[in-house]
């Protein structure tokens, strides 16, 4: 990731539990190493890592709030600390969410028993006409995201002293705050002017020249006004300068008629599909409401507030870092170059006890053990190797098997066949993977 304009390089702060697993406030690394070394605290989780101490300590707090900045497939988290030198972020990461998965799989199932009911077996009728959906009801795959993102909140608040939450909702009428004697038309030009529209392309388009591939900077129509273009989102895209000056009135087919594979990637993106954007529309009402129990202060604010106070601050673009810029109180926040926790969302596994070929027929079983060695699929285990061709020492993700040879995937692969003997468990599976 890019440095902020803040150079300054530091580390997610430490999680920090009592004796009686109360939170105390998060410490630096080197705190927390020191008390370690001294057996003062003993480690508590790996990911996100925690210490709990061996006797009872002070309990001060300051305030904390966890920032949240809501997407289809990636949720961006930073905890902000108010403290006497100004808001802080200490602690962010980016949460990955597994809804087109779950999708996925409810497609397969759903064309799997449509199938067994046409084929000349058992007779299994439909049973659609006698279900009935609850109130507020959210497909699975929308609903994952909005309980992932609570299940983050609430073990936060538990490792944490938490007392307030944001995140990114609604818009606030920054120019009405401006000048209170705004009128009609005057809303037409103010300081986010444009502002929706222009974040909007400068997310589909990855800030890039959507002719060129460099960092863009105006907002250009496919078709020119001047040739009957209008200002629909689906005419316009983000480019250069340059490119911009050098297609001048032309339409796209004809600036691009000797580049034909580019001309082909631009109208495949004009046609993109709004899915994400409807996912995130559809559960952040949900995900408010949600927050509001904790009975905690929650503050909103909307997409152009933190893409406006991003760029007044200076800094590059994240999911963490937007979190951190949401609302009011993201004016004014001092973000550090962090490394960021990723968080992927793995799931606990399936009850599926056979596997299908691409007819649907059965041609798989599966055992109904879970845990082989003392090992589950999903774990967080350290594997130092002795022998053999693969001698190091490795940390990651395990998926275990019956016969004692298990793999492991690390962040940037995989390394298969290690007995068992050598592995060590750092944190039980809990359906999530981690990396930095």
């Amino acid at each position: 990731m890019a440095l902020t304009r803040n150079k300054e390089t530091m580390s997610n702060r430490v999680f920090v539990l009592n004796p009686d697993k109360s939170p105390r406030m998060p410490c630096i690394p080197k705190r927390a190493r020191k008390m370690l070394e001294a057996g003062k605290a003993a480690v508590w989780r790996r990911y996100p890592f925690t210490i709990i101490l061996k006797s009872e300590a002070g309990r001060q707090s300051q305030p904390l709030t966890l920032k949240l900045d809501p997407g289809s497939k990636t949720t961006g988290m930073a905890l902000v600390l108010e403290g006497k030198t100004g808001r802080q972020v200490v602690w962010g990461a980016e949460l990955h969410h597994r809804g087109h998965a779950v999708r996925d799989n409810l497609t397969k199932r759903r064309q799997l028993r449509s199938a067994r009911r046409s084929r000349k077996l058992r007779h299994r009728p439909a049973r659609f006409l006698n279900r009935t959906r609850p109130e507020g009801w959210l497909p699975p795959s929308l609903m994952h995201r909005v309980l992932t993102v609570i299940s983050w909140a609430k073990r936060l608040d538990r490792f944490t002293m938490l007392d307030s939450f944001s995140m990114e909702l609604v818009s606030f009428d920054t120019q009405k705050m401006m000048n209170p004697d705004i009128q009609r038309q005057d809303y037409q030009k103010g300081t986010l002017f444009g502002t929706e529209c222009r974040a909007y392309l400068m997310h589909k388009w990855e800030g890039k020249c959507a002719y060129c591939g460099r960092k863009a900077e105006e907002v250009e129509h496919l078709v020119p006004r001047s040739r009957g273009g209008s200002n629909r989102i689906s005419n316009l895209v983000m480019s250069c300068r340059k490119c911009n000056n050098l297609k001048d009135n032309q339409t796209l087919e004809e600036f691009l008629k000797r580049k034909p594979a580019q001309l082909r990637r631009i109208q495949a993106q004009q046609q993109a599909s709004l899915a994400d954007t409807a996912a995130v529309n559809a559960t952040n009402y949900r995900l408010l409401d949600e927050l509001k129990r904790f009975g905690y202060p929650v503050e909103t604010g909307s997409g152009a507030q933190t893409s406006f106070n991003r760029q007044q601050q200076e800094y590059d673009k994240a999911h963490w870092i937007d979190a951190a810029c949401v609302g009011n109180s993201g004016e004014q926040v001092r973000v550090p170059h962090l490394r960021p926790l990723q968080i992927k969302c793995m799931g606990r596994g399936n009850r599926q006890m056979c596997r299908t070929d691409k007819y649907g027929f059965p041609n798989k079983h599966r055992t109904r053990q879970k845990v082989f060695f003392g090992f589950q699929t999903g774990d967080i285990c350290r594997a130092i190797v002795t022998t053999g061709k693969k001698i190091g020492a490795y940390v990651g993700r395990i998926s275990v098997r019956a016969t004692g040879s298990f793999a492991l995937f690390l962040g940037a692969g995989k390394v298969d066949g290690i007995n068992k003997r050598f592995f060590q468990t750092l944190q039980r599976q809990d359906g999530y993977s981690y990396s930095f």
